[in-house]
């Protein structure tokens, strides 16, 4: 899913950007730290959207200011950066959102990414309109009557179709499928990066206008724009084996951390930290809207979270 998959940064410093260009392919810009032996360094994979941010920003500051490490970063959009993990240009991805083939083809046959367990929160993409409409037209959250106000959401770049707007060709999406099989009225159009799709549903926010967008939750934008989730026909398992089939819901998803295997078995403190760095959506949540909305540098908001929660943070630590 993704979602997200799925947001270039390429050292430290640039944690900062809130967002890259979402179809690129930056697994070249590995860092010369990956994978070296016997040094105390550590590479994360970090996606373009901020909740990813959030947790390398919070992992790489306990990592350098309480275990004494080294960390570089490097953006990778999502299946990309599975070969840059299996390849060992990157140490650990802590924030997938599922993918299924590549888990099967590392993980499972070849064995050159290790499962690192749950990152504690659970990732759901959906299609959500702002609350503000669904008092205006209470119907419009079941996705049966969105034909019925496709006209409401007609962009320049939909034309006579309602838009669904979509942020990063890169995420993990099943909406062009969906609006085929499901016989909607809609054009999926993508923002390009999560920055500029908040960037769109800010200022039809602010204008009050409609819109219908490709979303995700955990998601900071939720506190300054609140949104309610069209209900799409239910999810069950297998229903989206076919992507060009899909015509269901998408699940809810324990999201998962993942570890090179070399590192996993030599990268001694590090490694441990990182199977054990599992927080909760609010703690994610809380990160993220102090880098994106309330402008603090990633190294800056992470030392306010570390400060504020020592009882989180000092189990991974033991």
């Amino acid at each position: 899913m993704r979602v997200r998959t799925a947001y270039a940064v390429a050292a430290v410093t640039s944690l900062a950007l809130l967002s890259g260009c979402g179809a690129a392919d930056m697994t070249k810009q590995a860092s010369p730290f990956a994978n070296a032996q016997g040094a105390k360094t550590v590479t994360l994979s970090v996606q373009s959207w901020v909740g990813a941010q959030a947790n390398v920003a919070v992992a790489q500051y306990l990592l350098e200011h309480k275990l004494g490490y080294r960390v570089d970063t490097v953006q990778v959009d999502e299946v990309p950066a599975w070969d840059a993990l299996s390849q060992g240009r990157v140490d650990a991805i802590l924030e997938d959102w599922g993918h299924p083939d590549q888990e099967k083809r590392y993980v499972d046959d070849k064995k050159t990414i290790t499962r690192a367990g749950g990152l504690g929160v659970t990732g759901h993409i959906g299609w959500y309109v702002p609350t503000y409409l669904v008092k205006q037209h209470p119907d419009i959250t079941d996705w049966k009557n969105l034909n019925k106000y496709s006209s409401l959401f007609r962009t320049a770049e939909s034309g006579s179709k309602g838009q669904l707007m979509d942020g990063s060709p890169s995420y993990v999406t099943n909406d062009k499928a969906l609006v085929t099989n499901l016989k909607l009225n809609y054009q999926v159009v993508f923002a390009g990066s999560e920055a500029a799709q908040i960037t769109q549903m800010k200022q039809f926010a602010k204008e009050k206008k409609p819109f219908l967008t490709y979303w995700y939750a955990p998601q900071w934008l939720f506190k300054k724009v609140p949104m309610t989730e069209v209900e799409l026909p239910a999810y069950k398992e297998g229903c989206d084996a076919d992507a060009a089939k899909v015509a269901c819901a998408y699940p809810h998803t324990p999201l998962q951390k993942y570890l090179n295997t070399d590192f996993a078995k030599r990268g001694g403190k590090a490694a441990a930290f990182l199977k054990k760095f599992k927080w909760t959506t609010e703690d994610q949540n809380e990160v993220s809207l102090m880098i994106a909305d309330q402008k603090l540098s990633p190294a800056d908001a992470a030392k306010k979270w570390v400060d504020s929660h020592p009882s989180t943070w000092k189990a991974w630590l033991s």
